[in-house]
């Protein structure tokens, strides 16, 4: 069977099953739909079997497809840890690397990372996505990227966390604000008052702001949800509300940009961290290795230069 299984067939089946449809799948390869249901129906022939079954205005894989499909990704995997064993013996000076990253994190990387990672690698490629945490969870579980930076993943044992720092959730307002008046943590009683903003459903953020209003029995007033943390702190610098979100997600100086953060009281809210996490047992790239390195030790300087400021 496995020789009648074209590999370029099983690329573009891989990826109607990824996109849902063929439409999808095409634009995804940048390929006439045609084509890619042509390849389909020679691969359905040589199984001799249906492979993938309407619904609605996309497709579904039978459940012949299902065990296709899982047969393929075993395939790819193990294909990936020979490859992967080759490369060990040679050094990381080529590469491509796929990487997630949670938006706030987007600053932390590029100023604390990259240039180093560069300078020692500068043929290896990268490309970044920044997705929201659930997503970011799901594909690193799904194997399309080998590397995530996000705000406390969901706990699953396919998840292995490399680095963890905690970055409680504060309340940003510009330093005139009434809240800055209050001596004692906020509680999310203290916020009523005033109009709030958070990020949107899918981000780690979000969901520790939820368990705690359930926690407390309090329903925020948000007048803004959005997928970016600078739209937060920008809000907040308005003057019009607060903002809920880690400072990290801030670039530069709190004090320069006028801005104050304020602790709160709930436990929930000062649980919440950066992970940097990999699929557990997923065979990794000597380059995708390296700039794991370099993501750890950078973290971990900037993390000890963020504790000396006085």
């Amino acid at each position: 069977m496995d020789e009648k299984l074209d590999s370029r067939r099983s690329q573009y089946f891989m990826q109607v099953i990824r996109t849902g449809s063929v439409r999808g799948a095409a634009e995804a390869l940048n390929m006439d739909p045609s084509a890619i249901s042509r390849a389909v129906a020679a691969l359905e022939v040589d199984c001799g079997i249906p492979l993938l079954e309407r619904r609605g205005r996309g497709v579904v894989a039978t459940e012949a497809g299902l065990v296709l499909a899982a047969h393929l990704k075993r395939r790819q995997n193990n294909e990936e840890h020979f490859f992967a064993e080759i490369d060990s013996l040679r050094h990381a000076e080529r590469g491509h690397v796929d990487l997630l990253v949670g938006e706030g994190f987007i600053e932390l990387l590029v100023s604390q990372v990259l240039r180093g990672y560069w300078l020692s690698y500068p043929e290896v490629t990268l490309d970044i996505d920044v997705a929201r945490t659930t997503e970011i969870a799901q594909r690193i579980i799904d194997g399309r990227a080998y590397i995530g930076m996000v705000f406390e993943p969901p706990a699953d044992a396919r998840l292995h966390t490399h680095y963890s720092r905690p970055e409680p959730i504060r309340a940003i307002v510009r330093r005139d604000h009434p809240l800055t008046r209050q001596r004692e943590p906020l509680t999310l009683a203290d916020l009523m008052p005033y109009p709030g903003a958070t990020m949107q459903e899918g981000f780690g953020v979000r969901q520790h702001i939820q368990a705690a209003e359930i926690s407390e029995q309090i329903r925020l007033r948000n007048v803004l949800t959005t997928s970016s943390f600078k739209a937060l702190w920008q809000f907040a610098a308005t003057g019009i509300g607060y903002a809920l979100m880690p400072t990290v997600a801030i670039p530069g100086d709190l004090a320069s940009l006028e801005l104050a953060a304020l602790p709160m009281q709930n436990v929930l809210l000062n649980q919440g961290g950066l992970h940097v996490v990999s699929r557990a047992g997923r065979p990794i790239s000597p380059a995708a290795r390296a700039l794991l390195e370099h993501i750890v030790r950078g973290l971990t300087v900037a993390a000890q230069d963020r504790h000396s400021v006085p």
